[in-house]
């Protein structure tokens, strides 16, 4: 009789705070939830981490109208491929994502504006604690208004589909977390 000791599993790492705020500023690029983490490694609207890539799209001013819905239409597609979602469903979703990234690119240039404002700040001989303490006020606004309107469309977006859709939908999120660090 062979006595095995079971491999201990890794435990996941506890979340951390800035993590979330980081990545509702990227989220005007990509709604959450729908596979902002996979556009880095491609997909059907483009490309991976290469000069044409995940770096294409940031920055400001970098992403034009018409970019940015060949995007949002390809990245939407991708993700509800596994759901069997409708032509319809995946217009309407389409329609919901592209709203809130046209009502959030205002704020995603002034967070890249406000990264240049920290790095002048920082840059100096001196380091002025109180605009950097204003500045990182103003960011963490920002992010909260980003995060209200991106569980708004993350609703709006459940809504279209159907309640077994959306377990599909959270199960393969799931999987693709498990490629991926949290």
């Amino acid at each position: 009789m062979s006595h095995e000791t079971p491999t201990p599993q890794p435990t996941a790492a506890p979340r951390k705070p800035w993590r979330r705020i980081a990545i509702a500023t990227l989220v005007a690029g990509a709604v959450a939830g729908l596979g902002f983490k996979a556009y880095a490694h491609g997909g059907p609207w483009g490309g991976g981490c290469g000069a044409r890539g995940w770096h294409a799209s940031h920055g400001p001013g970098a992403m034009d109208p018409e970019a940015m819905k060949r995007r949002t239409d390809g990245m939407v597609r991708w993700m509800l491929a596994d759901v069997n979602a409708t032509e319809a469903q995946q217009e309407r979703i389409t329609a919901i994502v592209s709203a809130t990234m046209t009502e959030l690119a205002p704020l995603r240039q002034k967070h890249f504006e406000a990264r240049k404002q920290a790095a002048e700040i920082l840059s100096k001989p001196s380091v002025d604690r109180a605009a950097l303490e204003t500045l990182r006020t103003q960011e963490m606004a920002a992010a909260d208004q980003v995060s209200k309107r991106i569980t708004q469309s993350i609703a709006d977006a459940a809504d279209v589909l159907s309640p077994d859709q959306r377990a599909q939908l959270v199960e393969r999120m799931q999987r693709m977390r498990g490629r991926w660090p949290s």
